[in-house]
């Protein structure tokens, strides 16, 4: 009777901080996990800036899953991560999208100089990893000084993408993941940004050392690294780490 009560108990919830890129893909994934293991997933999102702010202030998360490597590293060098070093989970990739009623279509990264745009949706670049991206993409292809005077900063990717989908901007940077849904597929189009023209999004994971969840943590990001899984990340616009 007693392993039988022990096997009925829910397994505990995993806390998870999550960079808002993640927000198309990561309820499906926890979908599959909890119907696969019987782990649930309490999700926070944000940029990976305000997450790591929020972690080393205290906030009682169990993983942390970032958009790059920095910001999980802070995690690690402020003592508070069970790791030496962060561990990378899948690679993002940064995307121009517009609406299809867009006058802009069919659109390229030329149509950031068209004279008609006069807002440009980024995430900012201090705290969100896919905004250092496209900051960096625009000082590299040259065009920096003449959009910058047109960009609408949003908190964190998600944000970005929503500003453009709404309207209160002409083009916008955003996520491979938020691209890749079936929405932002039927409202527009996307180019991709030039791999050569921003430093590769690294996404990166780390566990909380002081968690007492550590072990349910563990389990979910090695259930993530597995084969089948990281083959289902590329439809959802995350590249796998193998």
């Amino acid at each position: 009777m007693a392993s039988a009560a022990l096997a009925q108990q829910p397994r505990r919830e995993i806390r998870v901080a999550a960079a808002a890129d993640l927000q198309p893909v990561l309820p499906a994934l926890a979908d599959r996990y909890e119907k696969v293991t019987g782990g649930k997933l309490i999700i926070s999102y944000g940029s990976s800036g305000n997450l790591t702010t929020q972690i080393l202030n205290g906030a009682p998360m169990d993983l942390f899953l970032g958009a790059d490597f920095v910001f999980p590293e802070k995690i690690v060098a402020a003592g508070l991560a069970d790791s030496t070093a962060p561990t990378q989970y899948a690679r993002g990739t940064l995307v121009l999208w517009a609406r299809k009623d867009s006058p802009l279509q069919p659109i390229t990264l030329d149509s950031l100089l068209d004279k008609r745009v006069t807002a440009v949706a980024i995430a900012n670049d201090l705290r969100a990893p896919y905004g250092q991206a496209a900051v960096a993409a625009l000082k590299r292809l040259k065009m920096y000084d003449k959009v910058k005077p047109r960009l609408v900063v949003a908190e964190n990717i998600a944000q970005a993408a929503q500003f453009v989908e709404s309207g209160n901007a002409q083009l916008g940077f955003i996520s491979l993941t938020a691209a890749s849904t079936p929405r932002f597929q039927s409202e527009g189009t996307f180019v991709r940004v030039p791999r050569s023209s921003y430093a590769p999004i690294v996404q990166c994971a780390v566990i909380m050392k002081n968690s007492d969840r550590k072990a349910e943590a563990h389990a979910f990001l090695e259930w993530l690294l597995k084969p089948e899984v990281q083959s289902s990340l590329e439809p959802m616009g995350l590249e796998p780490v193998h």
